[in-house]
């Protein structure tokens, strides 16, 4: 009988930054399929991965059940590394600590065919600094990337409600954005459980200038598969075919890039119904992605 998988928290120090994880592995660590790491949005931690209360709706646990081994990370500023601002304030120290993490985690441990980086929201910005910059500076096997809960341009209602939005002021709709329709999430999540009780001062930047610059900027330089999911419901990015086609023609260095446009889902992709099917679809991306290395390796 298969054992239930069950995610294990995780710190390691990192460059003399105590670093926070939840990790999930196949019953055969060493016969993992690749090793996907996963980066959670702004006001969350790495809980967002593992849907309390709801183990089939969980990333880590069905993707250790489909063979991968799973980190999820508590972002850089996020968890343990909350008390040491100074250490996470430049994009380079958190490239660098989210690989060191991986890298202190798994150590000597097999990876498989390679690494795998999947964002949402926030996250998507360490998630493409990791394809974009640190795979070249490490010479990681990148095998793919997937992105979720992002974009380019605001959806009008929420570019003109997060005009007012500060780290004292939280305006009073933006609940509305990121967890409408209720119907869509089990409703114990509705509660906040799976928020942070503080977020980095450097976020602040970072949102600000992430549509504008430094998604147009990075998208470029991703030499990896894409995958670019949409949520039926998102309220805070737009979504519409000429939104995509602008998006689609970032990743100029990209091999391919797929839009998913997900049914029935919110823009919290991980934690509603409809997350078992989402991740069905990432895991599906990253048995591609291995395909399609294992054969340019052959070729050459």
């Amino acid at each position: 009988m298969t054992r239930p998988v069950v995610p294990i928290p995780r710190v390691v120090i990192v460059g003399g930054v105590p670093m926070s994880a939840w990790v999930a592995e196949p019953e055969h660590p060493e016969d993992s399929k690749a090793v996907i790491v996963a980066i959670h949005g702004g006001g969350t931690t790495a809980m967002y991965f593992d849907c309390p209360g709801h183990p089939s709706l969980s990333l880590l646990r069905t993707g250790a059940a489909r063979g991968f081994t799973v980190v999820a990370l508590d972002r850089p500023g996020y968890g343990s590394s909350a008390a040491y601002p100074e250490a996470t304030t430049r994009p380079e120290q958190r490239v660098k600590l989210a690989y060191g993490v991986v890298d202190r985690i798994l150590g000597q441990q097999p990876r498989g065919a390679g690494s795998f980086v999947m964002g949402h929201s926030g996250g998507c910005e360490l998630a493409m600094r990791m394809a974009a910059e640190g795979g070249a500076q490490r010479g990681a096997h990148l095998l793919g990337l997937e992105l979720a809960g992002t974009g380019r341009h605001y959806h009008p209602a929420a570019r003109e409600m997060l005009k007012t939005a500060t780290r004292e002021h939280r305006p009073s709709g933006l609940r509305e954005l990121l967890w409408h329709p209720e119907r869509l999430y089990p409703p114990e999540l509705l509660t906040g459980v799976t928020v942070s009780p503080s977020a980095p001062a450097y976020e602040d930047q970072m949102v600000s200038d992430w549509a504008r610059e430094t998604f147009p900027a990075l998208a470029p330089a991703v030499r990896v598969p894409v995958q670019f999911s949409i949520a039926e419901y998102e309220k805070v990015w737009q979504t519409d075919d000429s939104a995509m086609t602008e998006i689609t023609a970032m990743f100029s260095g990209a091999p391919s890039f797929t839009v998913n446009r997900q049914p029935e889902a919110g823009h919290n992709i991980s934690l509603g119904h409809s997350a078992a099917d989402y991740h069905a679809k990432v895991f599906s991306f990253v048995d591609e992605c291995i395909a399609a290395s294992t054969a340019e390796e052959a070729a050459g």
